[in-house]
């Protein structure tokens, strides 16, 4: 099943894991099992290794067939992916803002007409999950369980923006190994992930998309990238305090919840971890 509950965190809990224990396997938008060390917290593209510790998950709840995988908060889908491909130049500071569409607090501008003309400086609990969740998903298997990452240290300020779909991120970083612009354009179009090798039904090819076009990516044109799956990213130049600066943009309402849902179970489908009862 497919998991986007309006539940206090501890009861959404009990519920996904009553599914699991009654071996129906979860995958879920909500947060109350991301910081369970055997849940993985997936973006296909760049963790799909975490799905073994579902192995061990199983172990824990008597099952064989059911378990929870969880998908991270919205806020991050621009630019971790955007980051994971120059990991081997060892990104150590990161600062982000991002400016996030009203979609995600699941409204439109009818339902709340007092986000027209306005932004509002403050989203409850993006912030944490925007610094702390990228780390547990560059995180290692140790022992049955994900170790969480200890860098880079990563500085988040998350705004609502009059904005009806798709979520834009202004990211500062700094490397152990400065690379040069041209590698890092280079790392992000040869970047794939293996929901692309595995040609899955809702991978989109190229999974990163670079603008030359100082104006792009731009939220009302490139939101539906890859149908809505892709992320798009814009603006590389160098900055005064960090090493480099760029804009990425997801589609928070796809990639960021349920596509991105969909696209973890067509992963975890093709690796195994589905089956009948």
């Amino acid at each position: 099943v497919f998991c986007a509950v309006d539940l206090a965190k501890d009861l959404t809990a009990k519920l996904e894991e009553d599914y699991a224990r009654a071996e129906t396997p979860v995958v879920s938008n909500n947060s109350a099992h991301r910081w369970t060390p055997d849940v993985p917290m997936m973006i296909p593209e760049i963790n799909s290794d975490h799905a073994v510790v579902i192995e061990a998950q199983r172990k824990r709840l008597g099952t064989r067939h059911g378990f929870i995988a969880v998908k991270p908060n919205c806020s991050i889908q621009s630019y971790v992916p955007a980051i994971h491909p120059l990991k081997s130049f060892g990104p150590k500071q990161i600062a982000v803002c991002t400016y996030q569409a009203i979609s995600g607090a699941g409204k439109t501008f009818e339902s709340w007409p007092e986000m027209v003309d306005n932004v509002i400086p403050f989203i409850k609990g993006e912030e944490e999950k925007s610094e702390r969740e990228p780390l547990k998903i560059w995180g290692t298997l140790e022992n049955g369980q994900i170790t969480t990452a200890t860098a880079p240290i990563i500085t988040a300020q998350c705004l609502r923006v009059p904005v009806s779909d798709g979520h834009m991120a202004a990211v500062f970083v700094s490397f152990e190994r400065k690379p040069p612009a041209e590698a890092m354009l280079s790392a992000w179009k040869e970047f794939a992930g293996k929901p692309q090798s595995l040609n899955l039904p809702s991978a989109p090819k190229p999974f990163l998309q670079y603008f030359e076009d100082e104006t792009r990516p731009q939220s009302k044109l490139d939101r539906d990238a890859g149908n809505g799956q892709a992320v798009s990213i814009g603006r590389l130049r160098p900055d005064n305090m960090f090493d480099w600066r760029f804009v990425a943009l997801s589609h928070n309402t796809v990639r960021g919840a349920a596509g991105g849902a969909v696209l973890t179970a067509e992963l975890l489908s093709a690796d195994g971890y589905l089956s009948a009862k």
